[in-house]
């Protein structure tokens, strides 16, 4: 299985486009379909967390003004990360404040994204919903106690990720799920999906 890292943001708000900052992040790399390196941080981006958050990811302001500078945290992430695949559930929202945040300090995204929401939509389409953590509960999967902490959620999406690749690779035969197909397989409609498969198995067989 391809090495990917997995990668999720706590924030103050839905849009850096709007001036809200990263708060806490963490990164899970996945080798060969284990966990096997970790990196997490809170931030201190200078944003003042709204009540309503502070509430949903127990991050508060005193939390923040104690934690390292965000640029220090964000040049730590960019040499952890390096050019490794990024997978993040939702990752429209993710990389939009990674893109952010790393412009601030003149760091730029070489990698792509691959969303694991997307592609249990496609995959899971008899889950109740396609929430991290009712996919989580549906198939089974080890649960963080508390969900909207950034490694909490990025661990509980790595196992997400690995259970999706043994998945699909399973049900269509495939011999290796690359993350770019994956990346294709996200934006195919549910009626498509098999003549993609069938196009990918003749890419990988060559």
């Amino acid at each position: 299985m391809e090495t990917v890292a997995v990668i999720d943001f706590e924030t103050t708000g839905l849009s850096p486009a709007m001036g809200d900052r990263a708060t806490e992040v963490a990164v899970v790399v996945v080798a060969d379909g284990k966990i096997v390196d970790r990196y997490q941080s809170l931030m201190n981006a200078g944003a003042h967390i709204p009540s309503f958050i502070e509430s949903l990811t127990g991050i508060s302001n005193d939390m923040i003004r104690k934690a390292p500078p965000a640029a220090e945290v964000m040049n730590a992430l960019a040499e952890f990360v390096g050019d490794v695949p990024l997978v993040a559930h939702n990752a429209s929202f993710d990389s939009k404040f990674l893109d952010a945040e790393w412009l601030r300090i003149n760091q730029r995204r070489r990698q792509a994204f691959a969303c694991s929401l997307l592609l249990a939509r496609r995959v899971y389409p008899a889950a109740p919903n396609h929430k991290l953590g009712t996919l989580v509960s549906h198939l089974g999967l080890p649960s963080a106690e508390r969900h909207h902490r950034a490694l909490a959620d990025a661990e509980m999406t790595a196992h997400l990720w690995v259970r999706m690749v043994s998945d699909i690779k399973r049900q269509y035969g495939l011999s290796a799920v690359p993350h770019e197909f994956l990346r294709t397989l996200q934006k195919v409609p549910k009626a498509q999906m098999d003549s993609c498969i069938d196009r990918a198995k003749q890419r990988l067989s060559r």
